[in-house]
């Protein structure tokens, strides 16, 4: 019995499905293994569920518990509940896959907690560790395994990554669909769906890199049409947040995809770069619009060349190119969505200024555009930022347990403080002028800002915003809770 545990994220009983784990449930699936999938943001003890489950395996069969792990609230309670399994039951082997474990292995597996990573594509790698253990074989021909031998903590290369229309289709009759499809912005019934695996770009602030080494590989765009449409058929969904790290990497696959599902009705929200939407052809943006598109997530960042060029955003990108692309959704009437990271090194006061001016200035091109703050938060990549973040004194945990710390917790959220470079008041001003930006343009996305809700938070931040007096903005904040005001960077839609 391998047991897929996905711990608990940001927003208990209303997350989308684990699809990164489905994807695993799709292949153990292929190879008759058995497997029970256990949700902690849908169980309240999902540590005695495991148990029970592991606890039932006949001695002679495979017992495994694997987990994905985030770095925030996820990885508190991967620690939290393996802790508890490894006590209950410390003969069945537990192995971690995803964000953390593939960036910082050695650290994961200091700990007595797990026996096993799985770096980057884990599809193949989870079933070949599954043969070896069954058959006692040898651990070395794993491709992607990080393991112990005694003292030390091996690394086994990387092995090619498996096309994901070679991948089997995810098992949906398995779970219980309903507790994953919700109503938001996007429909009625809206469920969630990944494309592609990875991205080629090496953004310095960004923890895709180092899980698919800058490939990106894509589902073809009938295997796209089947899929949506087999989730339309048997679930009834009228909407679908695709979840890829990058889903427009590919214009002629974009293009293809919409062509064939223009005629569902469907809306759907995707992810994106700035630069490469930017090239698309005004034919292919009619088609995305014409297909239900209504809103994309891209990564403005900064409204500073220089800053780009210190997050090695790529040769393309710049301040300028993002807002054309606000321009351009406007005309197209699809909802930008632009994230920014303030607060980089060496000078983060700057860096916010310089992004304050910017976000104004595409709200001024494009008022229903969606603003998304994030304090910067290293990754460990060589160079650029990073090596600027070390050089004043930054360092990752070297414990699990620091890891799962409530100051980490909030720090991997980019919400924390604790940064060498941000002091407190930095991270209040950048919390003081989204308040205001979110009262005088309130978010599309919350269903329950009725018409009279929006004038009260633009009248009352309207002031604020005319005058960029954004400092203790304590009646917004009062506000924002009466109303309870749902911050899409927080809640999602």
């Amino acid at each position: 019995m391998i047991v897929l545990f996905n711990p608990l994220s940001t927003s208990p009983g209303k997350q989308p499905l684990p699809l990164s784990l489905m994807s695993l449930a799709a292949v153990l699936e292929r190879t008759s293994e058995p497997w029970r999938l256990v949700d902690g943001n849908l169980t309240a003890h999902p540590a005695a569920e495991i148990i029970a489950r592991l606890t039932a395996v006949p001695p002679a069969e495979i017992a495994l518990l694997a987990v994905t792990v985030m770095p925030g609230p996820q990885l508190t309670q991967a620690v939290s509940v393996c802790r508890r399994v490894k006590a209950a039951l410390p003969h069945v082997p537990i192995v971690w896959g995803g964000y953390v474990p593939t960036q910082h292995s050695d650290t994961v597996l200091q700990s007595p907690l797990v026996d096993f990573v799985i770096r980057s594509q884990g599809e193949r790698p989870l079933v070949e560790l599954i043969g070896a253990l069954r058959t006692r074989g040898s651990l070395d021909r794993v491709s992607g395994l990080s393991w112990k031998a005694g003292a030390h903590v091996i690394h086994n290369p990387l092995g090619a990554m498996t096309p994901l229309d070679d991948l089997p289709d995810l098992p949906y009759h398995r779970v219980e669909m309903e507790q994953y499809i919700h109503k938001n912005y996007l429909g009625r019934r809206t469920a969630a769906h990944n494309t592609s695996f990875g991205c080629p770009f090496a953004c310095s602030f960004c923890a895709v890199v180092s899980m698919s080494n800058r490939r990106w590989l894509a589902q073809s765009p009938a295997r796209m049409e089947r899929v949506v449409r087999h989730l339309m058929s048997i679930y009834d969904i009228d909407a679908v947040q695709m979840h890829d790290m990058d889903f427009f990497i590919s214009e002629a696959r974009t293009a293809e995809f919409c062509d064939r599902i223009a005629n569902l009705g469907l809306r759907w929200w995707a992810l994106g770069r700035v630069d490469v939407l930017m090239q698309y052809s005004d034919a292919t943006w009619t088609k995305m619009a014409r297909s239900g598109l209504k809103m994309v997530f891209s990564g403005a960042e900064s409204g500073s060349d220089e800053a780009l060029a210190a997050m090695n955003k790529g040769g393309r990108a710049s301040a300028a190119l993002a807002l054309a692309l606000a321009r351009r959704m406007r005309e197209y009437g699809i909802v930008p969505e632009f994230s920014f990271v303030l607060g980089c090194p060496p000078d983060p006061e700057k860096d916010m200024d310089c992004t304050f001016a910017f976000i104004r200035r595409i709200k001024r091109i494009n008022p229903a555009a969606e603003i998304i703050l994030y304090a910067y938060t290293p990754v460990p990549l060589e160079g650029g930022l990073y090596s600027e973040a070390q050089r004043r004194g930054f360092a990752f945990p070297d414990t699990l347990e620091q890891w799962a710390s409530l100051e980490w917790q909030q720090l991997s959220m980019r919400r924390g403080d604790g940064l060498p470079w941000v002091q407190r008041q930095v991270r209040r001003r950048i919390r003081n002028f989204e308040r205001v930006v979110n009262a005088f343009y309130p978010t599309v996305t919350d269903p329950r800002l009725t018409g009279l809700r929006r004038l009260l938070l633009k009248a009352a931040g309207g002031w604020r915003y005319a005058l960029q007096w954004y400092a203790a903005p304590y009646e917004l904040q009062a506000l924002h809770r009466l109303l309870r005001y749902q911050r899409p960077e927080t809640t999602g839609f």
